[in-house]
C-alpha cells in the first residue's frame, strides 16, 4: 500500500495546565526525543510552533487573528507519511504532546494531485 502524507494540527485549550518546572520540561524533551526518534522515518516534515498573532485573509482583505475569543489555539503543525489514517493516529497518539491537559491533534490526510 502506498504512503500517504497527514497533516497534523496541534491544538490547545487558552490557560489549561500549570507552568512545567525545569525537571519537568527536561523530561518532557527526554520523551518528546525519545518519539521523534522512534518515529522518524514517518516524520516527513517537523513543523514548528506557530507564533501568536497572523491574520486571516477573504477577498474583501486581510484582518487581525486568530481571534481572541477563540476556544483553542493552533500551537503547531507537522507532516506523518503513514499506510493508512489508522496507522498516522497511533504515530501522533504516541506523542507526549497528545499527553498535556487540554491538547489534542487534529489528524487530516493531504490530497495528491
Amino acid at each position: 500500500m502506498p504512503k500517504r502524507n497527514y497533516l497534523c494540527v496541534q491544538r490547545s485549550q487558552p490557560g489549561k495546565g500549570e507552568k512545567p518546572s525545569p525537571a519537568q520540561m527536561q523530561e518532557m524533551y527526554a520523551k518528546f526525543s525519545a518519539w521523534k526518534e522512534k518515529f522518524h522515518e514517518k516524520i516527513v516534515d517537523m513543523g514548528g510552533k506557530l507564533k501568536g498573532g497572523g491574520k486571516i485573509v477573504t477577498s474583501e482583505g486581510a484582518t487581525d487573528g486568530p481571534f481572541v475569543e477563540a476556544k483553542e489555539v493552533i500551537g503547531g503543525y507537522m507532516i506523518v507519511s503513514a499506510e493508512s489514517l489508522e496507522e498516522a493516529i497511533e504515530v501522533v497518539r504516541q506523542s507526549p504532546g497528545v499527553w498535556m491537559p487540554g491538547s489534542s491533534v487534529e489528524v487530516r490526510e493531504i490530497s495528491s494531485p
